[in-house]
């Protein structure tokens, strides 16, 4: 028989009752950095999806560089995202923390003592942060010119990433996924353009470039096991100012391989393309498509998520493919907190307001309503 987006998927042992994931979206709403009732609110209206995949959280202050988002480095951080996954759970929901290294992509005024932020490169990015402004009030400013890690630092980095795991199962999280994507600290040691270093992790050859990020995940598995661990890519990305990289189909192969090999919890793939000025709608580009398909025979049984401007019947039709486990849907689930109950009862789909996509209050965040003409989930 073949598997539709609303059945349910057996996800390293745990068992999710659809195959929607709410993908992860920097909402900014935070304000001391700690989740709040707003936070709770947010995650709990959103709990009928199979899997939650929450909002970036820094791992430590030298992986910020957006303010008010909620890290997972501080007991109150902890406190709080208890909070948000006790709400989750009380509806059954599953949710995963993402966690965050922006790496260049931040501000002096957010790091400690003004230091420059850290990257693979010294290379600036020239894409902004969301920081404070000289005049001490917050918004967007541009990113500062980063320091190259040390060699001697990077496992320093990879344990920060493991204490918030632990933090993240302290908790209440299902599971963590790895924010490996669009510009932030693993994509610049990936990147060949950007990754201009010369020792054991420099971009000369494609196992220099995957060491970094497969130290991280090997770090993170071995204080959660492997199957609450998952990670997120995307491969021809372009977003925050990342350089075209001709080497990138030999990188994502070459560490879809290793990351088959550890057995994770998932592979999350995320097709940027919807970001771009010609985007079609949501359709997968043949490029990316080309490299799905060669990713799919890579990982073997890793469940393969997708995300990036899918719809109902696109996510479907990519499942029953076999070319995709899940499907991750962002903008959706910013005005739909019952996507799932929609999707069931065919309901059409709230617009989101994009004025209100970052930062703010509660309008745009939590206000918006479910559709009471929607079935129930479980109902045909």
């Amino acid at each position: 028989m073949t598997s539709t987006l609303l059945d349910g998927f057996d996800l390293r042992g745990l068992p999710l009752p659809n195959r929607v994931v709410m993908a992860p979206m920097t909402r900014a709403r935070a304000l001391t950095e700690v989740p709040d009732d707003l936070t709770v609110r947010y995650y709990e209206q959103r709990a009928s999806a199979g899997l939650i995949v929450t909002e970036g959280a820094p791992i430590s202050q030298e992986g910020t560089g957006y303010l008010f988002t909620p890290g997972l480095y501080t007991d109150e951080q902890v406190a709080g995202w208890r909070r948000v996954t006790d709400a989750v759970r009380r509806r059954d929901g599953r949710i995963f923390a993402q966690l965050w290294h922006v790496g260049r992509a931040s501000h002096v005024s957010l790091q400690a003592d003004g230091a420059p932020p850290v990257s693979a490169s010294a290379k600036a990015s020239g894409d902004t942060a969301f920081a404070y402004q000289e005049d001490g009030t917050p918004g967007r400013v541009v990113a500062s010119t980063p320091r190259a890690l040390r060699a001697d630092e990077i496992p320093r980095v990879a344990a920060d990433f493991a204490a918030a795991a632990v933090n993240a199962n302290a908790a209440g999280f299902h599971g963590v996924e790895l924010h490996a994507a669009t510009q932030y600290l693993f994509e610049t040691f990936l990147n060949a353009e950007v990754n201009d270093r010369t020792d054991r992790y420099g971009g000369g050859n494609v196992a220099d470039r995957i060491r970094f990020t497969l130290e991280v995940v090997d770090a993170v598995v071995e204080q959660l096991g492997a199957d609450r661990v998952g990670i997120r890519l995307s491969p021809f990305s372009t977003v925050g100012s990342m350089p075209v990289d001709p080497k990138q189909e030999e990188t994502y192969l070459a560490l879809s391989r290793e990351l088959a090999a550890r057995d994770l919890a998932y592979v999350h793939y995320i097709d940027t393309s919807i970001f771009l000025p010609e985007d079609d709608g949501g359709a997968l580009t043949r490029q990316v498509r080309a490299l799905l398909h060669a990713v799919r025979q890579e990982l073997g049984d890793t469940p393969l998520v997708l995300a990036g401007g899918l719809t109902q019947e696109s996510a479907t039709e990519l499942i029953d493919s076999g070319l995709i486990d899940l499907a991750a849907f962002g903008r959706p689930y910013i005005s739909n907190p019952d996507l799932v109950e929609r999707f069931h009862g065919g309901v059409p789909l709230a617009t989101p307001d994009p004025a209100t996509f970052f930062g703010g209050d509660a309008t745009g965040y939590v206000d918006y309503p479910v559709a009471t003409e929607a079935v129930p989930v479980g109902s045909k």
